[in-house]
């Protein structure tokens, strides 16, 4: 018989990633239609706000299904997991309670003020409107990660012996769970992924529709999507350099924070220096890691990757069976001297890979595109622009994987132990589910949660596919100069 922690783990994993599969979208975007309008209000130029506009409502579409798939996920923080809550709530509730009172409402109220603002408020008011959507959608991301981090890396908090229960080590504890260094590293880490999905899918539609509009000879199109095109190539190779930059720094803490998780996604068994990056494996990859056989290897660069060191005792990475028979020995009094301490070995071997394999799609679409758009040139090639809007769901991808590798990996721990930190913050998933949710129950809400989703992925891509065909209609009434600041937007959605 299935047990309720095995379904509360799939219920909150299946939300958890259709959730984000519209998080990075929403906070990558908004910042990109606000430099679009910020365009438009230098330079005058129309076709600027006629793009801020065209991808500012797949913004609206995006933000709207991502805050009715979020609320869900802090409920299941209470129904399914409130032994966990009862834990860790006093610590893990404070930034969300922030994210909520703060980043949400400026997200949200000043979102608003721009879509029904238009028209009534000044261009530049409208367009700081935009721009306080941009920095409160990252001031969100910040915040959910870092509750997020306190689970990969506990810090600012105590143990109190009394209640059972970790709690906030003052002012000074919810400071540092607000400087962890594990959500520095994801906040950047996760913003420069989110700028690569919005680049892409900018860079996707501006090729997409630059070659229909050329192949139907539509005046004035063109050149008003190669804008949009090269904005998004751009966008699509600085946010690439920045995924692999702060990738490697979230990596190096990764290595000494949770050593199981990373000797995980590399299928290495032992302690090894000069530990080569293992490309593709074969063989048994349950968590005997001892029967894979990787069979295609770059010498040395996992311990690069995790020390910054190619060989020499300074180059030595963490393997699998090793960590495991510490954690045995340290919390055989806890839980037992044979838990097992490794994650699922095949889920935490192949996301990694599928975290950084679909990277090269759109990276290979902003280098061809801005090449065949130099000196002012349109591409109107068919065969890449369909290979533009084959790009698209790659970072989507990637992204989803990346969290699907960051939360697997840490298993079996919901609160994994800080290896400086606290001795006692820690907790095991087994110990964090509901005592008195039964399994029935669980199953019922996962089915109807994955049905709900399911419709609103449906609804969610018809919506986008709508606007993306209708494109941007040039005979329509102009967007008034921006020279008056006194001149109000005259256009609607």
């Amino acid at each position: 018989m299935v047990e309720a922690l095995d379904l509360a783990r799939w219920q909150f994993g299946i939300t958890t990633v259709y959730h984000f599969i519209l998080v990075p979208l929403t906070i990558g975007l908004a910042p990109l239609v606000a430099i679009m309008q910020t365009k438009w209000l230098r330079s005058g130029e129309e076709k600027w706000m006629k793009l801020a506009e065209f991808f500012g409502k797949i913004l609206i579409i995006n933000f709207a299904l991502g805050v009715a798939t979020g609320i869900v996920q802090e409920f299941q923080f209470g129904m399914n997991w409130s032994e966990y809550s009862r834990f860790v709530g006093d610590i893990f509730g404070a930034p969300l309670a922030f994210e909520a009172l703060m980043a949400f409402f400026l997200e949200s109220t000043f979102l608003g003020l721009w879509v029904f603002g238009k028209g009534r408020m000044s261009a530049k008011l409208n367009t700081l409107c935009i721009w306080m959507v941009a920095i409160g959608v990252n001031i969100s991301a910040y915040f959910i990660l870092c509750a997020n981090s306190f689970m990969q890396h506990p810090v600012g908090a105590v143990y109190n012996e009394e209640t059972g229960r970790a709690e906030l080590d003052g002012v000074g504890g919810f400071l540092e769970v607000l400087t962890n260094n594990t959500a520095i590293a994801a906040t950047s880490h996760t913003i420069t992924a989110a700028f690569l999905v919005a680049g892409t899918l900018v860079a996707g539609i501006g090729t997409w529709w630059m070659v229909r509009s050329t192949k139907k000879n539509i005046a004035g199109q063109p050149e008003m999507w190669r804008s949009a095109a090269r904005f998004g190539f751009v966008t699509i190779l600085i946010s690439a350099a920045g995924v692999g930059l702060t990738g490697h720094f979230q990596g190096q803490l990764m290595y000494e924070q949770q050593p199981m998780k990373m000797a995980s996604a590399e299928a290495q068994c032992h302690n090894e220096e000069g530990a080569p990056l293992s490309i593709l494996a074969i063989g048994d990859l349950t968590n005997d890691c001892e029967n894979v056989t990787r069979i295609i290897d770059v010498p040395w660069v996992t311990s690069f990757m995790a020390t910054n060191h190619l060989t020499g005792p300074e180059s030595e990475v963490a393997g699998v069976e090793d960590v495991q028979a510490f954690y045995q020995e340290k919390y055989a009094d806890q839980f037992g001297e044979d838990y097992d301490y490794r994650p699922n070995l095949v889920v935490t071997y192949y996301s990694f890979r599928a975290m950084i394999g679909p990277i090269i799609f759109p990276v290979i679409l902003a280098l061809a595109g801005l090449w065949f758009t130099r000196k002012e040139k349109i591409w109107d090639s068919s065969g890449w622009a369909k290979y533009a809007l084959f790009a698209i769901p790659m970072p989507f991808i990637a992204s989803s994987f990346g969290w699907i590798f960051t939360e697997m990996g840490r298993q079996p721990w919901v609160v994994a132990p800080n290896p400086t930190g606290v001795e006692d913050v820690l907790l095991l998933t087994d110990y964090g589910v509901s005592q008195t949710t039964s399994p029935a129950m669980v199953l019922t809400t996962l089915i109807g949660f994955t049905v709900l989703y399911a419709i609103l992925g449906v609804v969610w891509f018809l919506l986008v596919r709508r606007y993306t065909l209708e494109g941007i209609d040039l005979t329509t009434e102009k967007a008034p100069a921006p020279d008056d600041e006194n001149q109000p937007l005259s256009f609607v959605y």
